[in-house]
C-alpha cells in the first residue's frame, strides 16, 4: 500500500491460529470517503491527512492491505435468541491487526463489509450504507456519553450496489475495539473440545484485558461480570436498547459492540423493544440485566474445563458469581439513576424514589431523556418545567416534594449543573437517525453530519439545535422497527 504507515501488530493471529482464518478483503469499484474520525485517528497514532488521501482510502475500503497487516477473519460461536450456533465467525469482517494507541492501549482495527470470508455461509460479505453510518453515529454518541464502546474510524462508500430487499448503496466501516473477543469466542473453543485452545484463549484474553488477574478462570469471570454490570447500568441510564444481545455480541472487554437493531427510549417503558426480529421481547429495555446474566452463564460454562479441582465445586463457585452479578448490576443501576437525580451517593429509600419516578414516567408517557433535563430546570426555579408535562399533578407533586426533600441542604444551582453534566440533551433519537440515513442514502450527508456534531457534545445546549432535542413526532415510535442490517 505504498508509503501508508500503519504500525500494525498481529498478536491475535499469532496466539490463536485456531480461531483465525488468514484472508484478504475483496476490492470495491469506487471507494469514496464518507466520514473520517480524525480525533480517533490521532488517538491511534495515525495521520488523518494520510487516511483521507487515495492510498489511505484504498486501505479503508479493502482495496489495499497496509504493510505489516496480516488480515484474518475471526472464528466464534454464539447463542442467538437463546439458540446455539456452533460456528458463526466474521462473515463480512476482517481484523487488519492491532495498534498500540497513544495511551499505550492495544486496539483492534477491523473492516466490516469487506466481502465474503470462510464464515459467510450464504451471505455476500457486504454492508449497506445506512447501517454503516448508523454504527458510526451510535458509537460516537455512546463514546461522548462516557459509555464503553467500539468506534468507527471511517466509513467509505464502495460505488457498488448491495442486493437486499432492493439494491442499496454499499459501504465499508473501519471499526476500532479494545478487542473483538466475545463470549461466543469462548463458546467456540469450549465446544471444539480443545482444552489447549481454550487455555490459550483464556491466557490471551486475560493478558490483554485483565493483566492484574491471577490465572483463576473464576476470577476472570468475576472481572468480566463486573465490567458488564457497569456497562448495562450505563445503557439503562441512557435509555439505550441494544436489541440483539446474542453471546457473539457481548465483548470480554466490556465494550458495546454491534449496533444492529439498537434504539433509544422515548417514553419510559420497561417493555420497549424495537427490533423487527425480537418477537418475544427477549432483548427489551428492562430485560437487559437478565440477558447479560444469561450470557455470562454461557461464559461460565465455557470456562469450567479450565477450573482445577472438583467440577461440582467449580459449578457452585460460578453460580455464586452469577448471583453476585445480579446484585452488582442493580447496585450500579441505582448509582447511575441517583446521579441522574443529582444525588451524589445512594441512601436507603433512593431505590423507591427512583422507581416511583420511573413508574410515573411510564404512566404519563413522558420523554425519558428530557425529564432529567427538566428536573434540573426545576432546581433553577422553573416550577413548571415538569408539571406542564404531566396529567396526574397530585402524583407528580407528591414525588417532587420527596425529591426536593432528599436534596434539602444541598446547593440547588450546583446540583442542577451536576445533573446537566450527566443527563444528555442530544441523543441519536430513532427518528433523527432514520432521517439522516435516508438522506445519506439519497446522497446528502448534511443531516448525518449535523446529528453527529450534536451527539458528540450531548450535554451542551446549543441554539439552533432545538429540533434535535425533541422527541419523535406523534405516532412515530409506535410503529418504529429496527433491522439488523445484515
Amino acid at each position: 500500500a505504498g508509503d501508508m504507515r500503519w504500525p500494525l501488530e498481529n498478536t491475535y493471529k499469532q496466539a490463536l491460529p485456531g480461531l483465525a482464518s488468514p484472508w484478504a478483503p475483496v476490492p470495491v469499484a469506487e471507494p469514496r470517503l464518507l466520514a473520517l474520525n480524525e480525533s480517533l485517528a490521532e488517538e491511534l497514532g495515525l495521520d488523518p491527512a494520510e487516511l483521507a488521501a487515495p492510498e489511505g482510502v484504498a486501505v479503508l475500503a479493502g482495496n489495499a492491505v497496509p504493510d505489516g497487516a496480516e488480515p484474518v477473519a475471526q472464528a466464534y460461536a454464539g447463542h442467538q435468541f437463546g439458540y446455539f450456533s456452533g460456528l458463526l465467525g466474521d462473515g463480512r469482517a476482517l481484523l487488519l491487526g492491532e495498534v498500540i494507541d497513544r495511551h499505550g492501549r492495544r486496539r483492534d482495527v477491523a473492516l466490516k463489509g469487506s466481502g465474503r470470508t470462510p464464515y459467510s455461509r450464504g451471505g455476500d460479505g457486504r454492508a449497506v450504507l445506512g447501517p454503516v453510518l448508523r454504527e458510526y453515529l451510535l458509537g460516537e454518541a455512546m463514546h461522548a456519553l462516557g459509555i464503553p464502546t467500539t468506534r468507527a474510524l471511517a466509513a467509505v462508500a464502495t460505488g457498488e450496489a448491495v442486493r437486499r430487499e432492493q439494491p442499496e448503496p454499499g459501504a465499508v466501516l473501519t471499526r476500532v475495539a479494545a478487542s473483538h473477543l466475545r463470549v461466543g469466542t469462548f463458546e467456540l473453543a469450549r465446544t471444539a473440545g480443545d482444552v489447549e485452545l481454550l487455555q490459550g484463549l483464556f491466557d490471551y484474553a486475560r493478558a490483554r484485558h485483565y493483566p492484574d488477574l491471577g490465572d483463576d478462570p473464576l476470577e476472570f469471570l468475576a472481572a468480566v461480570a463486573d465490567r458488564q454490570a457497569s456497562l448495562i447500568a450505563q445503557w439503562l441510564g441512557a435509555g439505550f436498547i441494544h436489541g440483539v444481545m446474542n453471546t457473539d455480541n457481548m465483548t470480554i472487554s466490556g465494550e458495546t459492540i454491534d449496533y444492529g437493531p439498537c434504539a433509544f427510549l422515548e417514553a419510559y417503558d420497561e417493555y420497549a423493544v424495537f427490533s423487527s426480529i425480537d418477537h418475544q421481547g427477549r432483548y427489551r429495555y428492562g430485560a437487559q440485566p437478565a440477558i447479560a446474566a444469561w450470557n455470562l452463564a454461557r461464559l461460565a460454562e465455557s470456562l469450567l474445563p479450565l477450573v482445577p479441582g472438583e467440577p461440582q465445586a467449580a459449578i457452585e463457585d460460578a453460580t455464586a458469581q452469577l448471583a453476585a452479578f445480579a446484585h452488582a448490576v442493580e447496585g450500579a443501576r441505582l448509582r447511575v439513576f441517583a446521579g441522574k437525580l443529582g444525588l451524589a451517593e445512594v441512601q436507603p429509600g433512593d431505590d423507591a424514589l427512583i422507581g416511583d419516578l420511573l413508574g410515573l414516567l411510564a404512566k404519563e408517557h413522558a420523554d425519558f431523556t428530557l425529564t432529567f433535563r427538566r428536573l434540573a430546570a426545576v432546581l433553577r426555579g422553573d416550577a413548571d418545567a415538569m408539571r406542564a408535562r404531566v396529567l396526574d399533578l397530585a402524583a407528580y407533586d407528591a414525588w417532587q416534594a420527596r425529591w426536593l426533600d432528599r436534596l434539602a441542604g444541598m446547593d440547588a444551582a450546583a446540583v442542577s449543573k451536576e445533573m446537566d453534566r450527566v443527563n444528555p440533551l442530544y441523543l441519536p433519537r430513532n427518528h433523527l437517525v432514520e432521517e439522516a440515513l435516508t438522506e445519506a442514502t439519497a446522497g446528502d450527508l448534511g443531516p448525518f453530519e449535523e446529528l453527529l456534531a450534536a451527539v458528540r457534545a450531548p450535554y451542551d445546549e446549543r441554539p439552533g439545535l432545538e429540533r434535535l432535542a425533541e422527541p419523535a413526532p406523534a405516532g412515530f415510535t409506535d410503529s418504529y422497527r429496527t433491522y439488523c442490517g445484515t
